[in-house]
């Protein structure tokens, strides 16, 4: 009952700039699906830690974001007229807490509901602006965009704008950006996925990472608690190449390439 539409509904137009019918865009190019990598990093606690030092202590997803943002617009500057686009990002909001407004009989029912309750809010910043700008500005436009989505109106208003379109299914708009009006990416969050209460038959789970095969053009990051329990992060990263390289180069110090050296200590 919590994920039925409202009679009468009520859409609030920021659904329509962050959603629209699959229908409204042609197929992604076939070009696209071999244009993203995927890489696997991890992040010290220290450099997590030192992010939110840096943004004013937003949460750590916020500031990991943010940076995240600043490195793919960097990217982006070093391109012919590159520094006139526009880079965008979305992270993507569970709604699972927020649907039943605090109601402890709701978030039960949420918690036995199989399936995704997510939405994903985005902002575009100038790429010169994100570059430029400290981390902790970035941190706030990111707080910014990401709590506008953060409420039970928003998750039912989405409810209402998928009953306004049925049958023909939604898209974020985000995933069909056109890279050649600025890059685009989404970042997720596996923080809260039990991996190590998964057994296969073969004992506990050492490692377990994500692979998105999306065959549009943003890019999509996933990171995750690392296995070793010490506030370190694992990030999956399926990204441009020109993107990656400038993560490396740039931020070596963050991101570092996950080995079984790593994870075996």
């Amino acid at each position: 009952s919590l994920l039925s539409p409202r009679r009468p509904g009520s859409i609030h137009p920021s659904l329509h700039h962050m959603y629209t019918p699959i229908s409204e865009f042609p197929p992604p190019p076939a070009s696209a699906a071999t244009a993203l990598l995927s890489r696997i990093y991890y992040v010290k606690a220290e450099q997590l830690h030192r992010m939110q030092f840096l943004a004013a202590t937003r949460t750590k997803l916020e500031c990991f974001s943010a940076f995240l943002w600043k490195m793919v617009a960097l990217a982006a500057s070093k391109e012919e007229n590159g520094k006139r686009v526009v880079a965008k990002m979305g992270i993507v909001v569970d709604g699972r807490k927020r649907l039943g407004n605090g109601d402890k009989e709701s978030e039960a029912m949420m918690e036995c509901y199989f399936g995704n309750v997510l939405s994903i809010p985005f902002d575009g910043k100038p790429v010169q602006e994100l570059v430029e700008k400290p981390l902790g500005f970035v941190a706030e436009a990111v707080h910014e965009f990401l709590m506008a989505a953060a409420t039970e109106e928003h998750f039912l208003g989405l409810i209402d704008w998928v009953e306004d379109h049925r049958p023909v299914p939604g898209v974020a708009k985000i995933y069909y950006s056109n890279t050649k009006e600025g890059p685009a990416f989404v970042v997720s969050s596996g923080q809260r996925f039990p991996e190590d209460k998964v057994d296969f038959g073969w004992g506990k789970v050492v490692f377990a990472s994500y692979h998105f095969p999306w065959a549009g053009e943003a890019g999509y990051v996933m990171p995750m608690p690392s296995p070793l329990e010490n506030g370190d992060w694992v990030v999956y990263m399926h990204l441009a190449k020109k993107q990656l390289e400038i993560i490396e180069s740039e931020a070596a110090h963050v991101f570092k390439p996950l080995t079984w050296d790593y994870l075996n200590q």
